[in-house]
């Protein structure tokens, strides 16, 4: 009696279990995966690839021998959509990478550049035409985990100012904030570079 109702338990709680975990990791793997191809990590990337291959193996493999389990279905299902929302939400998290941002403005831009050579981020301006007239058009590219604070000197400089935001898949040189509370691991050396004007 103790040996069905441990089995019906393993088969209908514990392995459905499993696989969801199996496809949440797998699946997050994979999206981190993706996001390093695109920035050219070509060798963590492929890491993370073994892995996330290893593990969706044992995932279908249970699946496949429990068909006429429908549990072990919407775990698989489950496990693949919120794998997804995991995976993005790591990557957001982790921030890896750097950032373009493009600002316009028509306002006096000094106080901006000002503010953003003050923190230690490289700055270009160059004066452009926009619909309206006179614009100003400032390029700064900064790491992703510095994104928050860039936006907020950009909004407390100029509410309406436009801007864009877009993923650098390299970047040489250039100038970077050194932040005191740095997570780099030791063998990894600062970035240094130079202001462009």
């Amino acid at each position: 009696m103790d040996t069905l109702l441990n089995s019906g338990i393993f088969n209908w709680v514990v392995l459905p279990a499993l696989i969801f975990l199996a496809r949440v990791v797998d699946v997050s793997l994979g999206t981190i995966r993706i996001i390093l191809v695109s920035k050219g990590q070509r060798f963590l990337a492929p890491l993370l690839g073994f892995f996330e291959a290893m593990i969706w193996l044992v995932a279908i493999g249970q699946v496949m021998q429990n068909l006429s389990n429908a549990l072990c279905y919407l775990a698989y299902g489950a496990g693949f959509a919120i794998g997804n929302y995991v995976g993005i939400v790591l990557e957001e998290r982790l921030a890896m990478g750097h950032s373009v941002i493009r600002i316009v403005t028509a306002k006096e831009t000094t106080p901006l550049v000002d503010k953003l050579v003050e923190a230690q981020y490289g700055v270009t301006s160059v004066e452009a035409k926009g619909a309206t007239g006179d614009v100003m058009l400032i390029y700064t590219i900064i790491k992703r985990k510095d994104l928050p604070e860039v936006v907020r000197i950009i909004n407390e400089f100029d509410k309406k100012a436009f801007y864009s935001i877009e993923d650098a898949r390299t970047a040489k040189e250039g100038v970077f904030p050194k932040h005191t509370h740095s997570h780099r691991p030791p063998w990894v050396k600062p970035f240094v570079g130079r202001i462009v004007k």
